[in-house]
């Protein structure tokens, strides 16, 4: 299992997204450019001592992590709120690569349009969306339940 950040905006959410990772064994790829410059001291600083724990592969842009993953039998499923189907109905497999927009716009239409997959997770009322690490966090376990507990 992977999850890949596209574009990500804010610093301290991808240390989060690290940390998670670090705690959960998933590797992290990071499609860029991202949202603030990528100052390695500060990334660090942000994933606490997990920066090292990681598997972290960076991504020049949307192409070249298509590319990289295209022809390996990998689904990526977009995690969205333009979607109707809930993540907890959707069938994981071990090798899916979770996919978060970025926080502020989400992926463009051409991203939408070459995922295997689509979820969101359903919301009470009139809200939007939870911070990208706590969506992702939900999703993951429960992928990681469908396809590791349950074996």
């Amino acid at each position: 299992m992977k999850i890949a950040l596209y574009q990500p905006d804010i610093p301290q959410n991808l240390g989060a997204m690290m940390r998670l990772c670090a705690c959960t064994g998933t590797s992290l790829d990071i499609i860029e450019p991202c949202g603030f410059l990528w100052n390695e001291r500060k990334i660090k600083q942000s994933a606490m001592d997990y920066y090292d724990k990681i598997s972290l592969q960076r991504h020049n842009n949307w192409d070249n992590f298509f590319d990289t993953y295209q022809g390996q039998g990998r689904r990526i499923v977009l995690m969205t709120t333009k979607s109707s189907e809930p993540y907890y109905d959707f069938k994981f497999h071990d090798t899916d690569i979770l996919l978060a927009g970025r926080e502020s716009a989400g992926v463009p239409d051409d991203v939408h349009s070459n995922v295997q997959g689509r979820i969101c997770i359903p919301m009470k009322g009139d809200f939007r969306s939870l911070n990208i690490v706590n969506a992702t966090s939900m999703i993951l376990g429960e992928a990681i339940r469908q396809t590791e507990w349950n074996n």
